[in-house]
């Protein structure tokens, strides 16, 4: 996995001074490698079968004397612990629903960090992919939201995720972003001529 290039990310911020030519909408992109380190969860799974699997056997006839049982739970914990914090085998342990529970979790901190919730006329707007988790949200502040279905933002996103998953990340931004701009110029149309958050793509890595 790799984010954007600066002449990729060049690109996203073109895109998005395009659109805003055309809608009072303030938007802006967040990109990150990875909502969580997810540290925790290779170990609780190494103490898990560290746990099981010994007491399994134990209770097959003359296998291990108790000390012996310590001894082969704690050497297979070491051994998974290490195993299982490989980049390699560490995503696959970890539950989809935690994975975009925690994605999910760091793009309303970005909505509010990146000050979009105090623009005017509430007309803010985000566009978060986190990449490590395939999760891509739109966020929008009420002054969208009471204009624009929130289906149109979910086929955008559906669409954009399907990007992501396929390595096309940049691609993926260019297309949401026209998107998204095509319904903000009829929902938010431009009243006059302001840019009140940067239209840089903002990376979390």
């Amino acid at each position: 996995m790799s984010l954007l290039s600066e002449s990729e990310q060049r690109q996203v911020s073109e895109a998005i001074d395009r659109i805003e030519v055309d809608t009072d909408a303030e938007v802006v992109t967040v990109l990150a490698g990875q909502a969580d380190d997810y540290k925790y969860i290779p170990l609780l799974w190494a103490a898990l079968i560290a746990l099981v699997v010994p007491g399994a056997i134990n209770y097959l006839p003359g296998w291990l004397a108790h000390h012996q049982l310590l001894l082969v739970q704690w050497a297979l914990f070491v051994v998974l612990a290490v195993l299982f914090r490989l980049p390699q085998v560490a995503p696959r342990l970890i539950p989809r629903n935690v994975r975009h529970g925690r994605a999910c979790n760091l793009a309303r901190r970005q909505f509010i960090e990146q000050n979009l919730h105090h623009t005017e006329k509430a007309t803010g707007m985000l566009i978060f992919v986190s990449e490590a988790e395939r999760y891509v949200e739109i966020l929008v502040d009420r002054g969208i939201s009471s204009r624009v279905d929130n289906a149109v933002w979910e086929g955008a996103v559906a669409r954009f995720t399907e990007q992501v998953r396929a390595g096309k990340t940049l691609q993926g931004f260019l297309d949401c972003i026209e998107t998204c701009g095509a319904q903000l110029k009829h929902a938010v149309p431009a009243t006059h001529e302001r840019n009140e958050l940067p239209n840089r793509l903002i990376v979390l890595d």
